[in-house]
C-alpha cells in the first residue's frame, strides 16, 4: 500500500480537504464540500500542528483548506453552525483552537450545535500525549485523575468525542467522527481532541485515506405500515393538526408539506426552526405555535384531537410547557428521522423516517379525504384575527421611542422575500415567531434551541458566507445572480455579548447588516422577571445606587454602541428617536442592502421603548415561581401561576 509521510496535522487538513456530502432528494443528486474551510485561533497548542499545516497548503493550494480568522473561539462555533443551516445541514466548518482557555472557549457552541441539531467539528488542542512537559501552561491537573484534561468537559456536550493520543488513532477517529456529522439522526457537535505533540508526529500515511471520500446522507423510507396507520389515525380524526418543525426543512420536504395541507384542509402550525415550511399567508398555515405562538395555532392546537408533529422535538416552548394540547382525547402521530424524537409525547404512532418521504406516502395514502367544514371555517378565522392583531401591533405608532413590533414590522417591509432575518436571544426571538411574514423557505433563522446571547452576529456572518457560496454556484453558467442580503437583529444586551466577530466581516469586506436595538438592558427577562413577580430585578443598564445597593433606579449608563461599531470600521446609520423613526429605519434597510456586496458591514441603530409588550399568543410558559415570599408581587404572581399550573399534563 503506497503512503506518504507527514505529520499528523498535515493529514488531518489534507483529509478534510477531500470530503463530500452526497445527497439524492426527490431524483436530483447534489455533492457539496463537506468542510469548505477551516477557523482557528493559534496558540502553543496548535501553532506548530494545525497552523503548520494550513499554512503548508495555503502555499501549495489554498483550495484545499481555506483558513477562515475569527475573534473568538465560540464566535467561530456560531459562524459554523449558522453556515451549516443555511446549508441544511450538508455542510459546515472545521474548528482549530489552542489548548486550556482557547479549547474551553468552544464549549458553549459545542452545547447550541449539539442543541440544535446541527453539524459542526471542533478539533481543540490537548496537553501533551507523552507528558514530556508536566504541567504544561494552560493544563487542568486533577489530582484524582491525571488524564482528565479541559477537553473532557466536551464529553456530555459532543454527539462524538475521541482523543488521538497515537497518531496512527486519527484514521478511526475521523472516520467515526464524520460519519455521526453526516447523520441526520446523529448529528451536533463532533469533537476530536488533538493533543500538541500528537499534531506534529510524523507517520506513514495510506494514499487512500487521503482520496477523496463521500459520505451520503441517509434519508430512511417510512414503513408501510406506519404510513397505513397514519392514514387511518387522520381519516377518524375530527380536528388534526400539523405541528412542523427543522427536520421538514432539513429534508427539502415544505413543497410535499403544502401538498398535503391543500389537499386535505388540514392546518399546519410551525416550530422555531420550522418558519419557513409554508409562507406566512397561505390558507392553511396558522403560523407560529406554543408560548411564542399564534393565537390561531394555540386556538386550533387547544382542541385538536390529532398532532402529527414532522421534524420537530417538542421542546417546552412548541408545547407551551404540555399545556397547549387539552383534548382529553388528543393522540400524536411523529414523524422524525431521530427515534428521540418520534418517540415524544407518549405518541401513539412514531415513524421513524426521512420527512420528505413520509409525506409524499401520506399524500398518496389520504387521496380523497378532507378535514371536516367547521375546522376550515375556524382557521380562516382565527388566521383573520391574528392577521389583523399583527397588522395593529406593527403600525400603531409610539413616539418618540418606537415599540420593538414597530421595528419589526419595518424590518419585515423592506427586506426582500429571499433576504434572510437572524436572531438568538431576548425578546426578539418570541416576537418574530409569531409576528414576522416569512415568504421563504431560507428567510428565517432564530437559533433558539440553546438561545444563545451572542450568537446573532456571528451566526448571521456564517449565513452569509453560506448565501454567498450559495450565488456562487447559482452563478456558475450564467450571471447576474446576487446572494441574499443577511440582516442581523439584536438587542443591546447580546450584542455586547458578542459584537467582536464584525471585525472579521470588515477584513473580509461582507456586507452583513445589523439592526441594533438599543433598549438599555435585558428586555425579555426584564418582562419575564415582571410577571413572575420580581420587579425587573437587575435588568437595567443603570449605574449603581451604592447606598441601597441597587441598578435599578440609577441613570441610564453613558454607552454609544453606534461609535462602538464605528471604532470596529463598520459604517453606521443611526436612526433618531421622533415623529419620523419607523420612515428612517426603513430608510436605512432599504440604503443598507442597496450597499454592494463585498463592501463590508452595516449597522443601523435604533432606540426602542422595552415596556410595549407584543401581541398575546393565548398561551403559557413553565418558569416557577416562589411559593411562598413577603413581596406583594411575587404572591401575586404565584396565583397566576399555579392557575396555570393546574392545565399542565405530566404525560400526554
Amino acid at each position: 500500500m503506497a503512503t506518504r509521510r507527514m505529520t499528523v496535522a498535515q493529514a488531518v487538513v489534507e483529509f478534510l480537504g477531500k470530503q463530500y456530502t452526497v445527497d439524492n432528494v426527490g431524483g436530483a443528486e447534489y455533492r457539496e464540500r463537506l468542510i469548505p474551510g477551516m477557523f482557528g485561533i493559534f496558540g502553543h497548542g496548535n501553532v506548530a500542528g494545525v497552523g503548520q499545516a494550513l499554512k503548508q497548503w495555503q502555499v501549495q493550494d489554498p483550495s484545499l483548506m481555506p483558513y477562515y480568522q475569527g475573534r473568538n473561539e465560540q464566535a467561530q462555533v456560531h459562524q459554523s453552525v449558522g453556515y451549516a443551516r443555511h446549508m441544511r445541514r450538508r455542510a459546515t466548518f472545521a474548528i482549530s483552537s489552542s489548548i486550556g482557555p482557547g479549547s474551553s472557549n468552544l464549549l458553549t457552541g459545542a452545547a447550541l450545535a449539539t442543541t440544535n441539531r446541527l453539524p459542526v467539528l471542533l478539533l481543540p488542542s490537548d496537553t501533551f500525549a507523552t507528558r514530556a512537559a508536566d504541567p504544561v501552561l494552560q493544563q487542568l491537573e486533577r489530582p484524582d485523575a491525571y488524564d482528565i484534561t479541559v477537553n473532557d468537559a466536551f464529553r456530555p456536550l459532543s454527539k462524538y468525542f475521541d482523543r488521538v493520543t497515537r497518531p496512527e488513532q486519527l484514521f478511526s477517529a475521523f472516520h467515526h467522527g464524520l460519519r455521526v456529522l453526516t447523520d441526520p439522526a446523529e448529528t451536533g457537535t463532533v469533537t476530536i481532541s488533538l493533543p500538541q505533540d500528537v499534531q506534529a508526529e510524523v507517520l506513514d500515511v495510506p494514499e487512500e485515506f487521503l482520496t477523496e471520500r463521500e459520505w451520503r446522507i441517509r434519508r430512511p423510507e417510512p414503513e408501510e405500515d406506519d404510513i397505513r396507520r397514519a392514514a387511518q389515525m387522520i381519516r377518524a380524526a375530527k380536528r388534526p393538526l400539523i405541528i412542523a418543525g427543522g427536520g421538514v426543512l432539513y429534508s427539502f420536504a415544505n413543497e410535499q408539506l403544502a401538498e398535503l395541507a391543500q389537499l386535505t384542509g388540514i392546518p399546519v402550525a410551525y416550530t422555531q426552526a420550522g418558519v419557513g415550511v409554508l409562507p406566512w399567508d397561505a390558507p392553511y398555515c396558522l403560523g407560529a405555535v406554543g408560548s411564542t405562538g399564534t393565537t390561531a395555532a394555540n386556538a386550533v392546537a387547544r382542541e385538536a384531537d390529532l398532532i402529527i408533529g414532522i421534524g420537530t422535538r417538542y421542546e417546552d416552548f412548541t408545547t407551551a410547557s404540555r399545556t397547549a394540547f387539552q383534548n382529553p382525547d388528543v393522540q400524536f402521530v411523529n414523524i422524525n428521522v431521530a427515534p428521540i424524537d418520534a418517540y415524544k409525547q407518549g405518541t401513539s404512532l412514531p415513524i421513524v423516517a426521512d420527512a420528505r418521504k413520509s409525506l409524499v406516502k401520506l399524500v398518496e395514502s389520504l387521496s380523497g379525504y378532507r378535514v371536516a367544514g367547521d375546522l376550515e371555517q375556524q382557521v380562516a378565522a382565527e388566521k383573520d384575527r391574528w392577521n389583523k392583531t399583527v397588522d395593529t401591533a406593527f403600525d400603531t405608532r409610539h413616539t418618540p421611542l418606537p415599540s420593538q413590533n414597530e421595528i419589526i414590522g419595518a424590518v419585515n417591509r423592506t427586506m426582500d422575500a429571499r433576504d434572510v432575518v437572524i436572531c438568538a436571544a431576548g425578546s426578539l426571538p418570541g416576537d418574530l415567531h409569531k409576528m414576522w411574514r416569512v415568504r421563504d423557505p431560507f428567510g428565517y433563522h432564530v437559533e433558539y434551541a440553546y438561545s444563545c446571547m451572542g450568537y446573532e452576529i456571528p451566526g448571521g456572518l456564517g449565513v452569509k458566507r453560506a448565501a454567498i457560496d450559495e450565488a456562487d454556484r447559482a452563478a456558475e453558467g450564467s450571471a447576474g445572480a446576487q446572494a441574499r442580503d443577511v440582516i442581523v437583529m439584536v438587542g443591546d444586551g447580546s450584542y455586547l455579548m458578542m459584537h467582536t466577530e464584525l471585525v472579521t466581516a470588515v477584513a473580509e469586506g461582507i456586507k452583513l447588516i445589523t439592526v441594533l436595538i438599543q433598549n438599555h438592558g435585558y428586555a425579555s427577562i426584564g418582562a419575564l422577571s415582571e410577571s413572575l413577580g420580581s420587579q425587573r430585578f437587575g435588568t437595567k443598564y443603570r449605574t449603581l445606587d451604592k447606598k441601597h445597593h441597587t441598578f435599578d433606579d440609577g441613570e441610564k449608563l453613558p454607552i454609544d454602541l453606534a461609535t462602538n461599531a464605528e471604532s470596529l470600521g463598520v459604517r453606521v446609520i443611526r436612526v433618531e428617536p421622533g415623529q419620523n423613526v419607523i420612515a428612517d429605519l426603513e430608510a436605512a434597510v432599504a440604503k443598507a442592502k442597496a450597499e454592494p456586496e463585498g463592501s463590508g458591514p452595516v449597522l443601523i441603530h435604533v432606540e426602542s421603548d422595552p415596556l410595549i409588550d407584543a401581541p398575546d399568543s393565548e398561551s403559557w410558559w413553565d418558569v416557577p415561581v416562589a411559593s411562598v415570599s413577603e413581596l406583594d408581587s411575587t404572591q401575586n404572581a404565584y396565583r397566576t401561576y399555579a392557575d396555570h399550573k393546574a392545565q399542565q399534563k405530566p404525560l400526554i
